[in-house]
């Protein structure tokens, strides 16, 4: 068996952060399982309905082929329990092969055979037990057409047929597709035990254990039949991953001779050969001075064609996209690789540390940051925990899981660490889970991931699912299939170029409260940062505040008068802190300092609390025109006072009302379907009005 050369493949980490071997992830919402999933559900689909129009065969039935026949019988076969074999075929030097027998897989005798000279030979029973079913066929040419009728038929079976869920299980069902066979190749290569390739196929076409189209004996079979083959490819593909190495570092240096800020590093062996490679670029290195503060390293890929982990830095810009700062392959997941990789992405960034890291659970990433990276904030992203559960719980917890996962997700915002340890015992014994290996292991975490304990941190709001899912999407288009790392390379480099990003729209942000601070807020900072002041300025209007003797406040939502917060309010140097930690946390202020500021008759938020990191003026990608602004504020009040007149006059009766609300829902769909063409178009288009 020769093998074609094998794709790049990159496959999402299934090894679980418990440690245990045989412990696989699956994640939610993976679209490549799902897609397995759908595809094993469809060839089930197919077969099933391809047997359900299987007739029993009868004398005289007449096919094209005797291929076409045998399909036809074994349909036939599948369908009624039972399988069957090609026997004795009969040939004449005019016709060729002119008769095929078909038989039951239970036909004739097993024939005793001389027992091997050994002491103790293996006596393996038969199933053949001289089964009589048959379909014998033979050839005939109708005006020069070759044809096949079947001439003998017999479904008398002398055995009990079996059921559909165990004749899946006959020899001749059992069949792996090539996809499986690359897929158990590279596995085997990799040193996984055939029992855990069998694991690791279930996990990714998302089916339950034993419900695969073969069983572990027949991928047993299949890698000692393929050893041959899988030495001479493994030599190929040894030598194809050293050659694309090279080829890879020499696009690296081509790349720094063309520019002189690239950045690039790689590690050897003791035989010369590439382990660890790095990466980095002049936009990249700059983007770093503005959005370095909190960075997310992530490690969920791996390409298992060349047995490299794929390291990504990314960082959350003013616009709360992901920008790209660097990338890594590493050889292995072990503290060493993530230390290298954590020193050199640092020498890249001129040895400045990030304030906060976010990662994915590993501890052999945990050890490495705490060693490297010593003053910086080591926070688990919520989502790589979130989508884990299912697969962690929900096999144990059953019905259970959904109301588990509901108390999961309100645990993990509460604000006390008193009151989430509290919960989180009561959720652990509530659902029986006080000996489960992953709820000991979340706990072990605890100081990383539940909001109690990491609302002090600086994260920038890089944990919202937006944020996610542009970083999915980043993956998606470097991740495609390739053939060779050097095009993987070029694939980043395109992502990667700001050149190659679009610019930013300036949104048309309207005001909601007539506070000057929110007409101040907006004159400086983009949409996404406005668009979350703005929420806590609306916000802070529900809100009332007591004085107290320090020159502090206590702040209570008008209706929630079970929780308040302590702002404290420093005049000399106009310092204001909330016990929340909002501003902490994602460097926007929150509701209730800035309802302290409104008290204090504050018409603008002091300059210190608009994070450069926020402003307009440090997007790495220039705006398009801000003129739009200006005019759409004229535009805003006209309409504002055409709408303001139409109300008061649409008020007075029941009738009015109805027929204003009647005509302005049909002058707004007639406005949505007008083209937009123009020039006044081109320079309003990213004038959208932007809800919060």
């Amino acid at each position: 068996m020769t093998m074609k050369p094998s794709n790049n493949i990159w496959i999402r980490r299934q090894q679980c952060p418990c440690g245990d071997w045989k412990c696989y992830v699956k994640y939610e919402g993976d679209d490549q399982t799902s897609v397995s999933s759908q595809l094993i559900k469809n060839e089930t689909t197919s077969t099933s309905s391809s047997s359900e129009a299987v007739f029993m065969p009868y004398v005289g039935q007449i096919f094209k082929t005797d291929e076409d026949a045998f399909e036809y019988y074994s349909n036939f076969a599948r369908k009624n329990g039972f399988s069957i074999r090609k026997a004795r075929s009969t040939e004449s030097q005019n016709l060729g092969i002119y008769r095929r027998d078909f038989v039951c897989y239970r036909s004739g005798f097993n024939q005793p055979r001389k027992k091997a000279n050994v002491e103790h030979p293996r006596d393996r029973k038969s199933v053949r037990c001289g089964c009589d079913a048959k379909l014998y066929l033979t050839k005939e040419i109708v005006n020069s057409v070759t044809q096949w009728y079947i001439s003998q038929f017999s479904n008398v079976h002398n055995h009990e047929l079996l059921e559909d869920d165990q004749v899946r299980l006959l020899p001749a069902y059992r069949k792996i597709q090539e996809a499986d066979q690359e897929r158990i190749l590279l596995l085997s290569k990799a040193g996984f035990p055939v029992n855990r390739i069998v694991k690791v196929l279930e996990l990714e076409k998302g089916v339950q254990p034993g419900q695969l189209p073969f069983i572990e004996k027949d991928v047993r079979n299949f890698v000692r039949t393929c050893k041959k083959s899988v030495q001479e490819n493994d030599a190929l593909l040894t030598e194809k991953r050293e050659n694309d190495t090279l080829e890879f570092l020499e696009a690296c240096k081509a790349m720094a001779e063309r520019d002189a800020d690239f950045v690039y590093d790689y590690t050897t062996d003791e035989n010369s050969k590439v382990e660890n490679i790095s990466w980095s670029y002049a936009d990249s290195v700059r983007a770093y001075t503005v959005f370095g503060d909190v960075v997310t390293f992530d490690t969920t890929y791996r390409s298992i064609t060349y047995g490299l982990l794929l390291g990504v830095w990314f960082g959350i810009d003013n616009h709360g996209k992901p920008v790209f700062l660097g990338c890594a392959l590493l050889q292995d997941e072990s503290l060493n690789s993530f230390a290298w990789a954590l020193q050199t992405f640092l020498r890249f960034m001129r040895g400045r540390c990030p304030q906060t890291v976010l990662t994915d659970i590993d501890s052999s990433l945990r050890d490495a940051i705490a060693r490297e990276l010593p003053d910086t904030k080591h926070v688990i992203c919520s989502w790589h925990v979130h989508s884990k559960l299912s697969s962690w719980f929900m096999p144990s917890l059953g019905s259970q899981y959904e109301e588990f996962k509901a108390e999961f997700d309100m645990l993990c915002h509460l604000e006390g660490i008193e009151e989430f340890e509290h919960q989180w015992n009561h959720l652990v014994a509530r659902f029986g889970l006080a000996s489960d290996k992953h709820i000991a292991l979340l706990f072990s975490y605890r100081t990383s991931w539940p909001l109690s304990y990491i609302r002090s941190y600086f994260l920038a709001r890089s944990m919202t699912a937006e944020f996610y899912q542009s970083l999915d999407e980043f993956f998606k288009r470097i991740l495609s299939g390739q053939t060779c790392l050097q095009l993987f390379f070029e694939q980043v480099w395109f992502a990667a170029d700001l050149r190659n990003r679009s610019k930013e729209a300036l949104q048309y942000m309207h005001t909601k409260t007539c506070l000057p601070i929110e007409e101040n807020a907006r004159s400086i900072l983009t949409p996404y940062a406005f668009n979350a002041l703005q929420h806590e300025i609306v916000q802070s209007m529900q809100y009332a505040t007591t004085e107290l003797a320090n020159g502090s406040y206590l702040v209570r939502h008008y209706k929630k008068m079970e929780g308040e917060y302590l702002v404290i309010w420093i005049s000399q140097d106009e310092q204001i802190h909330c016990s929340c930690k909002e501003f902490e946390h994602s460097g926007i202020l929150c509701r209730h300092c800035l309802r302290v500021l409104t008290v204090k008759n504050y018409f603008e938020i002091p300059e210190k609390y608009i994070l450069f990191r926020w402003r307009l003026e440090s997007s790495l990608v220039a705006l398009e025109d801000q003129n739009g602004q200006c005019n759409s504020d004229e535009y805003a009040q006209v309409f504002h006072s055409l709408a303001a007149t139409l109300l008061t006059e649409s008020l007075f009766t029941k009738e009015r009302f109805n027929h204003v609300h009647r005509e302005l829902t049909r002058l707004l769909e007639h406005v949505r379907n007008m083209p937009v063409t123009n020039e006044f178009a081109s320079n309003m288009a990213a004038n959208n009005i932007s809800e919060s």
